[in-house]
């Protein structure tokens, strides 16, 4: 059988105050396009389909769209559950989910049932899929064992917890002929975190051991991680990676969808299949001369400039970049502009002398920053 592993759309972000919506439903189209082109049996769609909990209209019909356009291609699409993801509002949608014909699983339920899909492809082979939606730590471990166990206690009782609900989920798998398959949203230890990731979720108190998978599982499909990536574990285990660079710490990330060949008894054979719908994120480095020489396309920008601050230099900047979405100082520059620190005199001096020993300091001289702060000094001790 074939399937489709994608994971971390985060429909819905806005990078530095620009909507991306626009480019995450041209990805999204590309992702349908990829798999009308290669007509997988299983779309597996690994959680974080929304940058935050409380989507707007625009997020959700978007991705509602992208799930009925990838059934529509014939195969089974079965979606999950991320930490960014509401899950309580994603169960909401089960009832649309289950007339489309989607298996859609939005936070982990007592009913195991629930979260084991079973298929026949139009092939006639069986697969088995374990869906476990993201599982925080809070839920995972009872409030009282959190106040009395130690910090490294509480993250194996996580990891403990997380093998356990594997296990039994699990229970039924090893059936003869049958495709044994499981798709989490989870950071697993020896993962590369894509640059993206919101921290809280990707610190080792949330990392499990690649042992909760069972060594009989014949493809692990997961999402949390946004750098697409084969991880050393006893059965094939992978992250997708996002479809698109969600945040400028990503730019180096090859955007991309996981196709998988994979039967009862042969290994699982993956390939990438980039995403190109997206513009890409960039971050340059330089004076205004520099930047104005350089060749940008259409990425989005982050510009660390490297001239002495001054008033009106970021409105040169963007002026000079319409797509510059991040403007400051390069740290590296600011550093090697500073002198050796000194402690000015404070008491009975003018605040207008004291702001110019500041700027001084700092290998600034520029009357219209003076200005400025004289004018808002006036108006405040005026006031």
């Amino acid at each position: 059988m074939r399937i489709l592993h994608t994971s971390d759309w985060h429909v819905g972000k806005v990078l530095k105050g620009q909507p991306r919506l626009p480019e995450q439903i041209q990805v999204l189209a590309q992702l349908v396009e990829i798999a009308r082109a290669e007509r997988p049996d299983l779309v597996i769609v690994a959680g974080d389909l929304y940058d935050t909990s409380a989507p707007g209209p625009d997020a959700t019909r978007v991705v509602t769209r992208a799930l009925t356009a990838l059934r529509a291609t014939g195969a089974a699409v079965v979606a999950i559950g991320g930490n960014h993801d509401n899950g309580a509002a994603l169960d909401a949608l089960r009832p649309w989910a289950d007339a489309a014909g989607i298996t859609l699983r939005g936070t982990v339920r007592d009913n195991p049932d629930e979260h084991v899909v079973t298929g026949v492809t139009g092939g006639g082979e069986r697969w088995r899929l374990v869906a476990l939606p993201f599982l925080s730590q809070r839920y995972a471990v009872r409030a009282t064992e959190m106040y009395q166990l130690t910090a490294a206690e509480a993250t194996q009782t996580y990891a403990d917890h997380v093998a356990r609900v594997l296990a039994r989920l699990t229970d039924g798998s090893g059936e003869p002929g049958v495709v044994d398959l499981i798709t989490a949203h989870l950071t697993v230890v020896g993962g590369r975190s894509g640059g993206g990731e919101r921290e809280v979720h990707t610190v080792l108190g949330y990392a499990v051991p690649a042992t909760v998978f069972p060594t009989g599982t014949h493809y692990v499909a997961l999402g949390h991680l946004h750098r697409a990536q084969q991880l050393e574990a006893p059965c094939p285990v992978r992250y997708s990676g996002s479809p698109l660079a969600v945040d400028f710490g990503e730019e180096e990330n090859v955007p991309s969808v996981s196709l998988v060949d994979v039967s009862a008894t042969t290994a699982a054979r993956v390939r990438d299949v980039p995403v190109t719908a997206a513009a890409t994120l960039r971050t340059v480095r330089g004076t205004l001369a520099e930047l104005a020489a350089g060749d940008h396309g259409d990425a989005w920008l982050r510009v660390l400039i490297r001239e002495v601050p001054r008033a009106g230099l970021r409105e040169q900047v963007q002026e000079l970049l319409p797509r510059a979405l991040e403007v400051r100082i390069d740290p590296e520059f600011a550093r090697a502009q500073v002198g050796p620190a000194r402690t000015a005199q404070r008491t009975g001096r003018d605040p207008g002398v004291l702001f110019a020993d500041y700027l001084e300091a700092r290998g600034q001289d520029d009357d219209g920053v003076r200005a400025l702060f004289d004018t808002l000094y006036e108006e405040v001790t005026s006031s």
